[in-house]
């Protein structure tokens, strides 16, 4: 009887380790959204590094644009995810709560306006009049708008339509559009029948910088700071690869072609796009020009300034005092040692 109520014993001690290590393995599980900009980073979706590295079971996502990705954050769907600085400005100043933990890019080449070949734009001086597209509530829509109040004109002298990419691409390509502010793959798609107008880094020196960046939930960042810091390796690891060594990352290389099946396009326009990025070494960004500081980091003023001027355009109805809060270089710091 004894043996019998040992074994009794040990077989439900063995049930309840097991459900005690499912639980736990159920915990380290996480929705991750990505879009598909040329990165390198994006290499650790495709090949497993983000979860090797992390532990974590990972449902990475893909989406069309950063307020796509907000929504679903909203929604509880998606705690981390890739996005610009408009749809984050615009999430943060309706009282979402999320953080940045990493930068991935600044204003650059990598997004651009491309005006359709027989459009009649050769400046920006010929804009007035012509219809334009750029993805909802994104860092391109913003810049677009910036551009144009730029010359003196508003959304009544530009028709501006804010379209999804694939809705911009085929309207483009039907020439019911003049052009359209888009990143990569709808950027190579355009640049086809036409030609860059203004880059994201041209807006950016006008008054209107940008920025994209991986930001996670105030709650799972708080709950899960290893994950965020294991997550950031992994990102500096494949950007250090291209900084340090673009051969491997040309047309030709395996990781242009593992990029091209997991965002789309072919391997030589991946390759391109990485040439476009403008990007911010860890080893920089938690100081106080990027995400260190708090209020006074170079990314909550980025946030701020976007956010007045969407308010301006009645995009958004309130501007917070600071962005501090929404922003961490926790996961960064740790980077640097």
């Amino acid at each position: 009887m004894n043996t019998v109520r040992r074994l009794l014993s040990l077989t439900l001690g063995s049930l309840l380790l097991t459900s005690a290590l499912a639980a736990q393995a159920a915990d380290k599980s996480v929705v991750v959204a990505y879009q598909t900009d040329a990165l390198p980073s994006s290499l650790g979706i495709a090949n497993g590094d983000f979860e090797k590295a992390t532990g974590y079971k990972i449902d990475f996502r893909k989406f069309n644009s950063g307020g796509e990705i907000f929504a679903a954050i909203a929604a509880g769907d998606v705690q981390v995810g890739y996005v610009g600085s408009s749809p984050y400005a615009a999430a943060t100043s309706r009282g979402l709560d999320v953080k940045a933990f990493y930068l991935a890019s600044i204003s650059g080449t990598d997004e651009a306006l491309v005006v359709r070949n027989g459009s009649g734009i050769n400046s920006v001086a010929d804009l007035k009049g012509k219809k334009l597209a750029a993805a909802p509530v994104s860092t391109d829509h913003y810049q677009l708008l910036a551009l144009i109040k730029s010359q003196g004109l508003s959304e009544k002298d530009v028709q501006v339509f804010a379209i999804p990419q694939p809705e911009i691409v085929a309207a483009y390509n039907r020439g019911d559009i003049d052009g359209g502010f888009v990143w990569d793959p709808a950027l190579t798609e355009l640049k086809k029948n036409g030609r860059v107008l203004v880059t994201s880094k041209d807006v950016a020196e006008k008054g209107a910088p940008t920025f994209s960046a991986w930001v996670a939930t105030g709650a799972f960042a708080k709950d899960n700071p290893e994950f965020l810091k294991a997550f950031s390796g992994v990102i500096e690891k494949h950007t250090q690869s291209f900084v340090n060594n673009k051969a491997a990352w040309n047309k030709d290389s395996e990781n242009a072609k593992q990029l091209a099946k997991l965002l789309g396009g072919t391997p030589a326009d991946q390759a391109a796009g990485l040439l476009n990025l403008n990007l911010v070494p860890a080893s920089a960004q938690a100081s106080d020009a990027w995400l260190g500081g708090g209020e006074k980091s170079g990314i909550a003023k980025i946030l701020k300034e976007t956010a007045a001027f969407l308010k301006e355009q009645k995009k958004i109805s309130d501007v917070l005092p600071n962005y501090g809060a929404f922003v961490t270089p926790v996961a960064v710091a740790s980077l640097k040692k």
